[in-house]
């Protein structure tokens, strides 16, 4: 039909042809159909050799009729039925996108419920954790009471609390009773009010009760008392610790009697292991273990000598008689850690001890007092303070008129947590010096001017809205922390999570009846609410553990903080080259990114954008400090350990030019 009407003269006008008419102008082709007969019958001659079939040949038979009526009702019911579809496609067109839009709003439920069940799956993941934490503290709880209970029963071990208890030096009297009427003062009480009311109450003196407990302490045989030397076999031997910071021992022997000081681990290659040579401490029968302080790596064997030497006795101050059965549990924890992730790859147990041997370990620890000397066999151990942490202490060693004088990890200036050290009069001109030099290398700078800087940094974050992670080791590091911003910054809240709040709780206990008691919870300082307060702790300081960022709740708080531009993450302490710790701070040197994290179903990924700084502040003495004791004791020799090579080596340099006489420390005999 459009190719008969283009055919006409009138069509000229039209822009398009055929195709294009019944494109562009099908109604109006149909309006020329409805009023032109003759059209009609030109396209239906057109049309007479057409195959059409079906309804396409009933309908052209009803357009092309010649009645003028049929026609007119053929496009009638056609124009119906168009608008009916048209309707009805208006409507399933309608009614589609309605479904889409239902499609769409579901889709973002369903994204929504799964990011929920996630976060619901995470935070279940955390109760559990948090509920397995709570459940392992019940059980250190149950396993101190059951150690407090059996030294109680322990006549032994009840006598070495009396005896700690009856040598405590009496406590200052300044009231008028105390001054003598002529101007000056009474000379010094010799003992305290517990002794003199013990000695009254058992009618001895104060020497004979005292030397009564002592005989149960120490149960040896008096032997005569040995003037040469020479004939005692003074030994001392480095076990482990001497040019490594990790699994520090050393062996002292003398006419029999065989000692160690310290007996700790040391880590490699994932591994937790005792000291290098602790072989040799057990060739022949060991009669004591003095610890200097409840560093692991000091004290984290013991537990392994006392399995296999169950009479072993394990001297220490009543600080460090607290703190390490704590610390002996969480190498227990680490150790089982380590034996499973060390299985899934078919390498070989590293479990030197568990709870049992934790338990009978602390059974046999001996509180020993400062200043007081306490016999074993035939050596004489004096334990002084050495600073560092709470209940650290240094060594002197008698063995006849020989010295020996063991400083353990030192510090000489005073702490929020703990003073300086205090050398004893004993120690001056002893016949060896073994000296710590972990930091021989190093020049501190002024403490109070690092504190000045970290103090303002922590307060500038949080004035800002952020919170502050502080991964710190669970003894002592976190303790001072904790402390420096209470004094400092009382206003900002502290959450202290991990084992470093139930340390902080040790803390506070063993100094409760102390001249200097420390406060450390209260007021704006509490323990952590994980994992709840992950995310509801919005501005603050979050310490907790591990220091190195290996594992623990750091790891779940580092998750959350990193990511925000806000916040910020202070690293303190030593980092092992390869641990987190180590990797975070090497990536924020070089500008940030995507930084791994270890997870306890893997890893977890997060993009570094708090800012991460470095907390300097040792509790070691440096260079300085450590040069200052080895003139204050002036001891003839001078033995390294407890840091590495190198700088043992020009520190070795330093004091050589100082004329002080250092020995190799392989095996040391007096002179």
């Amino acid at each position: 039909m459009a190719e008969i009407v283009l055919s006409r003269p009138g069509a000229a006008h039209l822009p398009g042809d055929a195709s294009w008419l019944v494109r562009e102008r099908t109604p109006w082709l149909l309006q020329v159909l409805r009023r032109s007969p003759a059209v009609r019958a030109r396209v239906a001659k057109s049309m007479a050799g057409a195959r059409l079939r079906g309804r396409a040949r009933h309908l052209a038979t009803l357009l092309l009729n010649p009645d003028n009526a049929v026609v007119e009702a053929t496009l009638d019911w056609l124009g119906q039925s168009a608008s009916s579809q048209a309707r009805a496609l208006g409507h399933a067109n309608r009614t589609i996108s309605d479904l889409k839009k239902k499609l769409k709003a579901e889709r973002q439920r369903r994204q929504y419920a799964q990011e929920e069940a996630r976060e619901a799956g995470k935070l279940l993941d955390e109760t559990r954790a948090s509920m397995a934490e709570l459940e392992e503290r019940v059980d250190k709880l149950v396993r101190q009471l059951a150690v407090a209970q059996h030294r109680l029963q322990d006549p032994q071990t009840a006598a070495a609390a009396l005896l700690h208890a009856l040598e405590r030096p009496p406590v200052p009297r300044d009231d008028a009773a105390s001054r003598d009427p002529h101007g000056g003062t009474a000379p010094p009480e010799r003992y305290n009010d517990v002794l003199l009311a013990a000695s009254a109450a058992a009618s001895l003196t104060p020497e004979e009760l005292l030397a009564a407990v002592r005989a149960v302490v120490d149960p040896t045989p008096p032997v005569p008392r040995v003037e040469v030397v020479e004939e005692l076999g003074l030994r001392v031997t480095p076990l482990g610790g001497d040019t490594e910071i990790g699994g520090s021992c050393l062996l002292v022997e003398a006419g029999g009697t065989r000692i160690l000081v310290d007996a700790g681990v040391r880590t490699f290659d994932g591994r937790t292991l005792p000291p290098r040579d602790i072989e040799r401490a057990l060739e022949g029968e060991l009669h004591a273990v003095v610890v200097t302080h409840a560093h692991n790596d000091h004290c984290g064997y013991v537990p392994a000598l006392v399995a296999q030497s169950p009479r072993l006795r394990i001297l220490a101050t009543p600080e460090t008689v607290r703190l390490m059965p704590m610390m002996w549990e969480d190498t227990v924890k680490v150790m089982r850690e380590q034996d499973r992730s060390l299985a899934s790859w078919g390498s070989a147990a590293t479990v030197l001890y568990g709870p049992a041997e934790v338990e009978a370990a602390a059974h046999r620890c001996e509180e020993v007092p400062f200043t007081v000397p306490r016999r074993i066999g035939e050596l004489t151990v004096e334990l002084f303070p050495a600073g560092h942490i709470l209940g650290a202490a240094g060594a002197v060693i008698r063995a006849g008129d020989r010295r020996i004088v063991v400083t353990g990890d030192i510090s000489g200036f005073r702490q929020e947590s703990v003073d300086g050290y205090t050398l004893p009069d004993s120690s001056r001109g002893a016949d060896l010096l073994v000296m710590e030099t972990t930091c021989c290398g190093d020049t501190h700078d002024d403490r109070e001017l690092r504190v000045g800087d970290f103090v303002r940094e922590v307060q500038e974050i949080c004035q800002g809205g952020g919170r502050v992670l502080i991964p710190a080791f669970a003894l002592g590091r976190a303790q001072e922390i904790a402390l420096i911003l209470r004094r400092y910054l009382p206003e900002v809240p502290l959450r202290i999570d991990g084992m470093a709040a139930d340390l902080s709780a040790a803390f506070e206990a063993a100094t409760a009846d102390s001249a200097h008691p420390l406060k450390i919870f209260g007021d704006s300082v509490a323990v952590a609410d994980r994992p709840a307060e992950l995310d509801t702790f919005r501005t603050g300081v979050i310490i907790t553990t591990s220091g190195m960022l290996t594992g623990g709740p750091a790891v779940q708080w580092a998750a959350r903080i990193l990511p925000e531009p806000s916040s910020a993450l202070f690293i303190s302490g030593y980092q092992d080259e390869e641990s987190p710790g180590a990797r975070l701070r090497k990536l924020a040197e070089e500008g940030g990114g995507n930084f791994t994290l270890p997870d306890r179903s893997g890893q977890v990924t997060v993009q570094v954008k708090a800012h991460v700084a470095t907390m300097r502040v040792s509790a070691h003495a440096d260079r300085r400090g450590l040069l200052n004791i080895a003139d204050e004791v002036g001891a003839h020799q001078t033995m390294l350990v407890h840091g590495l090579p190198n700088r043992q080596r020009r520190f070795r340099e330093v004091l050589r030019l100082r004329d002080h006489d250092t020995t190799e420390t392989a095996l040391w005999r007096p002179a």
